[in-house]
Parts: C-alpha cells; sequence; structure tokens
C-alpha cells in the first residue's frame, strides 16, 4: 500500500511514522508513506494556503489551487482520496477493514475552518471523522486512520490473527488479557488461563468479551 499524506504541517508527521508498528511495516515492504508538503504547490510569494471565507465569518478557509494541485501530482484511478472532516462518516473498525484493501491512499488534511468546497466536488473524497469533535489541524484523525488501517496488512502484526481477536473485530470488545506473574500484589490470574485447556480458555474468553461489551459499550450489542 502506498499512503499520500497532504498537509501543512509535515514535521507533525515526523516522529509518527518512523517509529513502533508502522516503521516496522515501511521496513517489512508493506506500506509506503509519502508527505506533501502543500506550501511546495502555491505560486505566491508568501506561500498562502488560506483566505477569508466568501460570505464572512470567521476564521479561514483552505484554498482550492494548491489542494488541487497537490492531489493532481500523485493521484491514479485506483487511489482512494480520504478527507478527515468533523462532517464525514464516523470511523469505526469495519471501515478500516475496507481500506486495507486499497493499493493507494491519498489523504487531504484540512485545517482552520475547512476547505473550498470545490474540492470535494471535484474529487469526490471519501470524507471520514473521528468523532464529534473539532481539532486543530487534520494531520492528528489522519494518523488514527493510517495506524488503524496499516496495522490489518499482512504480515504487519507479529501475532498471526492477532488483528482478527482485537475488539471490534468480531463485534464484541476484547477479553481481559494477563501476563506473568500469577500472582501480583495479592490479584491472581484466573485459573482457566494457567490450566492449558485451550476449549475451556476459548470458552471463558468469549464469556468475559461479551460480558465486558455488555457493561461497557452495549450499544454494540
Amino acid at each position: 500500500m502506498k499512503i499520500d499524506i497532504i498537509t501543512i504541517f509535515p514535521a507533525m508527521l515526523n516522529g509518527f511514522l518512523q517509529e513502533s508498528m508502522l516503521k516496522q511495516a515501511v521496513k517489512r515492504g508493506a506500506v509506503e508513506f509519502n508527505v506533501i508538503e502543500l506550501r511546495s504547490f502555491t505560486t505566491d510569494v508568501h506561500q498562502r494556503t488560506d483566505d477569508r471565507p466568501y460570505g464572512g465569518g470567521p476564521g479561514m478557509v483552505m484554498k482550492p489551487e494548491p489542494l488541487c494541485r497537490a492531489i493532481e501530482s500523485v493521484v491514479t484511478p485506483e487511489s482512494r482520496i480520504i478527507f478527515m472532516t468533523p462532517q464525514g462518516q464516523t470511523f469505526e473498525q469495519s471501515v478500516a477493514e475496507k481500506l486495507v484493501d486499497e493499493k493507494h491512499i491519498i489523504f487531504i488534511c484540512g485545517h482552520y475552518e475547512g476547505v473550498d468546497e470545490r474540492v470535494c466536488e471535484m474529487f469526490s473524497p471519501y470524507e471520514l471523522s473521528i468523532g464529534d469533535y473539532v481539532l486543530t489541524n487534520g494531520v492528528l484523525p489522519a494518523t488514527v486512520v493510517v495506524d488503524a488501517v496499516v496495522r490489518l496488512l499482512p504480515g504487519v502484526l507479529g501475532g498471526e490473527g492477532a488483528a482478527e481477536q482485537e475488539s471490534f473485530s468480531a463485534g464484541c470488545l476484547e477479553h481481559p488479557q494477563y501476563t506473568r506473574p500469577p500472582e501480583f500484589r495479592g490479584l491472581k490470574v484466573p485459573e482457566v488461563l494457567l490450566s492449558g485447556n485451550h476449549e475451556a480458555i476459548a470458552s471463558w474468553r468469549t464469556e468475559q468479551s461479551e460480558l465486558r461489551t455488555k457493561q461497557r459499550r452495549p450499544d454494540l450489542l
């Protein structure tokens, strides 16, 4: 998968794309990242990417010219363009599972009061939101989507089937997890997990997953 991220704050992505799982995904050849500095597609001396909104009102709106040039510099017939906006569809695990099949994703990271509507009319991007709140810019929500999608690519996660067993992948929250030592400050690991009985362990995990979902996220049921 190739991922292009268009933003006026490329430095925000430096650490994120060069650490942890994403760094390993690049090393394994599962994904290629390209951060596009939007200002490089401006034509004025001040490299302006925004202007005041027509009709008045607070804030600034991102101009269509540099955004269109940036998109056109990388878009292909197989590209999936994603615009991160509070007005978009709520991002969920099921969306990540669909996006993992894309060969090329282009992220448009909005800033200020948003982008000129004509950009959306021209490219019909898939509009996504990570929640009902407003952030300073679109880089942070884009990184959330990138992380959720890339970790699903084949060979990225270490454990076979690890992604399928996580919260939301099976429609429920994940069951409680434990590791060594078997007792810590008076709290013991459930005996069934130490039994070696895989059928009983699977049954316990399913039961705990359903119970936790019922208690914390009954809407999922």
